[in-house]
Parts: C-alpha cells; structure tokens; sequence
C-alpha cells in the first residue's frame, strides 16, 4: 500500500541509505607484483605502429605476424640494437632480433609503406631465419624506419671494419715482438755457446 507521506517516505529512505559504519574485510588480497618487460636496460631509439607479415616458405605465402608496436632499442652497456614488436592486445612477441651488419632492407615492390628484409629471429624461443614483410600507416613512417635500420647497419659495418683493423694490427705487433724475441733469444744462445770456446782458449793460451 502506497504511502501518502511524503516525509515518511524520505526518512525511510534516509533509513536505507545510512551508513552503518560496518567495514567488510576483501575476500582475496591481491599484492602488488613488479611486471618486468626485458626493456628496462635499452633505450627506445624509434617506436611505431604497424602490421609485420612473415614468409611461410611451406605454403609459399605471406602469413600476418600481428599488428602493434615496433621498436628499435639500444642496450645502455652494450650499445647493441634489437628489433622487437608486440601484439597491441596480447603484448605477445611477435619477432626479436639483433640489428646486425648483414640485415638488408628494402621497399616491397609495389608498396612505398611497407619494406622488407631477413634476420636471424627468437621471438619463439628459438633462433630461425625468417623473411619479414612490416607495413605501416604512412609512407614517411616507412621511410624512417628503412633510415633507422640503415644507418645502424652502416655503424656496425664501420665498427667492425675498425675491429678488425685493431686485431690485424695487433697480430702484427705480436709477430714483430715474437721475431725479435726469438733473435734476442738466438743471439743469447750464441752468446751462451761461444762462451766455453773463449775460456778454453784462454786456458791454452795461459798452459803455452
């Protein structure tokens, strides 16, 4: 039966509404966890969106990869560069490898947003060679990141020039230091061999 009070109605919703004070405990208690991304140590040198493919040499076609974040990141110790991108949804790997000298990019034919190149990948735990095919939203998106690969590629090759040039050198200073060693040691021995010849000389020289 309806009420015809308006003041009782408010107090018996004021009634309803009143905070008792009582304090209910959480059934679970959830504690705080540190998420580690693997990224904590590099510096992130280009982040973008896109869509990476990869070849399937069995079905002789292009299979999708997943569409999120490309990045190109640096370790601070190191200064060596990887390529890794995830699933925008999942955050799932979907590749993973190092920028090394031997990686060559190009545009895929016919497409000035998308490019092209092999590398040595473990985004699924294991090291595979893998032919990747990554397209963006805008060609000026796919030109920075070709520059990007590039000019890194370029940097390593130079390194390693310069590498190698230090060992050749090294070697060289090692087989010098060895050469005049072995005369020093040579020329000691000799020193060493004429010795007992002079003293038996002088012997009969003192004996006549």
């Amino acid at each position: 039966m309806a009420s015809n009070n308006p003041d009782r109605e408010e107090e018996a919703a004021a009634g309803e509404d009143e905070d008792t004070g009582a304090q209910i405990a959480p059934i679970v208690t959830l504690s705080e966890v540190a998420v580690t991304t693997g990224e904590e140590e590099e510096d992130v040198l280009l982040d973008l969106k896109a869509k990476l493919y990869r070849f399937d040499k069995d079905g002789n076609q292009w299979k999708e990869r997943g569409t999120g974040s490309v990045k190109l990141l640096k370790h601070t110790e190191t200064g060596k560069v990887r390529l890794v991108m995830r699933q925008a949804k999942t955050l799932k790997i979907c590749a993973n490898h190092l920028v090394v000298p031997s990686i060559k990019i190009q545009e895929h034919a016919g497409n000035e947003k998308s490019s092209v190149w092999h590398a040595s990948d473990f985004a699924d735990g294991e090291l595979k060679e893998e032919m990747f095919c990554i397209r963006f939203g805008s060609v000026e998106n796919n030109k920075k990141f070709m520059e990007m690969i590039e000019s890194i590629t370029e940097s390593l090759g130079e390194r390693k020039e310069e590498e190698s040039e230090d060992v050749a050198a090294a070697a060289g200073l090692l087989d010098k230091l060895s050469v005049d060693g072995s005369q020093k040691a040579k020329a000691a021995a000799e020193e060493v061999a004429a010795k007992p010849e002079a003293k038996a000389e002088q012997s009969a020289k003192s004996e006549g």
